[in-house]
């Protein structure tokens, strides 16, 4: 049984004035319930149907434009020949692949600034991107492992990287900002490894991999997808049962451990997802950096939260990543750029935005 009441109506709840307009969504006779934000929830819709208007257009966009009636047409299956092929075997995986990679980035930046607490507290900065990069690095480098090799190498590397970051910011317990700050150091040092690696390395191979670690979604096929699409859909299950607490950890260890949150234990698997979403889009399309900064901020700003929410972080980043592929692959066309570069150059804006802004307020 599902009812949706008003925060209006006689039930006690209705009673608390969040300061906001929600409503409370209930199942299986109220023994389940949520409180939903009407501005989170008209902001993360438009975000989604914005990355999905996007996704349509970058899929007319090419050498061989289709109008977007026509690519509307190959998506429900009613055309056939070169448009089909072109719309869906060649570039649906591709714009696929950059929905699914930039939710991902958006989901797990949004885990680890909600457990740092701390804006800075995305994984490439904390270094889990340069770690899981290590990994792909030698199982490219020294092994030559194919497309699932890599994956596994990246997921390895990401999850032994942050294994070294919470063994040294583990002091009775971890604190938000000594977890970034011992992220950084591990950081600069696997990159001086990944620089080491790829300088003795065969030109070949130096250079596959270092246009590989730019971050691109180029030369994407049908392959990649569903690897990717089983990946999340089991890490999102994982979240849905330690998404509350995490709401819980941002109130304080004390509050989160009065309210029976058993902190180390939620902060480990919360932290084991997060990482794993990195490494699920490293191993996909190499290192792509600031969505994971930007989209949880962005997304907060947008839906005027006191904290950063996972689904809003989610369509953010997916719009974000398009976005930027569609630049990527059209600013200096025929020449498509790595779309780790596009999403640089506008996560240095952001930064540059956000020290102006902090310069200002102080």
């Amino acid at each position: 049984m599902t009812s949706v009441d008003q925060a209006t109506s006689a039930d006690r709840a209705s009673s608390i004035d969040f300061g906001r307009r929600t409503f409370a969504v209930r199942h299986f006779g109220g023994r389940v319930s949520l409180r939903v934000d009407v501005r989170t929830l008209v902001v993360t819709a438009v975000l989604f149907a914005a990355a999905l208007a996007l996704a349509v257009v970058a899929l007319g966009l090419g050498e061989f434009r289709v109008a977007v009636p026509d690519v509307v047409s190959a998506l429900l299956g009613h055309s056939s020949g070169a448009v089909h092929m072109v719309v869906v075997e060649w570039r649906l995986p591709r714009v696929l692949l950059a929905l699914l990679l930039g939710a991902a980035m958006g989901v797990s930046g949004a885990i680890f600034q909600s457990l740092t607490r701390n804006a800075l507290g995305s994984p490439d900065v904390i270094g889990f991107n340069t770690g899981a990069y290590t990994g792909a690095l030698v199982v490219i480098l020294l092994m030559g492992g194919g497309y699932f090799a890599v994956s596994a190498g990246a997921l390895v590397g990401g999850l032994v990287t942050a294994a070294l970051v919470y063994l040294f910011a583990f002091k009775k317990g971890i604190q938000g900002f000594r977890l970034i700050i011992a992220g950084i150091a591990v950081s600069a040092m696997l990159a001086s490894v990944n620089t080491f690696m790829i300088l003795k390395a065969s030109l070949e191979q130096a250079m596959s991999a270092a246009v590989w670690g730019a971050g691109s979604l180029n030369k994407i096929t049908w392959d990649q997808v569903l690897p990717v699409v089983i990946v999340f859909v089991v890490l999102l299950a994982v979240l849905s049962l330690y998404g509350r607490r995490l709401g819980l950890l941002e109130m304080g260890d004390d509050a989160a451990r009065a309210l029976g949150v058993r902190l180390e234990g939620s902060r480990l698997v919360l932290a084991v997802v997060g990482v794993a979403l990195t490494a699920m889009v490293t191993a996909a399309a190499g290192p792509i950096a600031f969505v994971s900064l930007a989209a949880p901020q962005l997304a907060r700003r947008l839906t005027r939260s006191a904290s950063v929410g996972m689904v809003p972080s989610a369509a953010m980043g997916a719009f974000l990543l398009v976005a930027s592929d569609i630049v990527a692959q059209n600013l200096f066309a025929p020449i498509q750029l790595p779309v780790g570069v596009v999403t640089v150059s506008i996560g240095g804006c952001y930064l540059v935005w956000l020290l102006a802004r902090e310069v200002k307020r102080q």
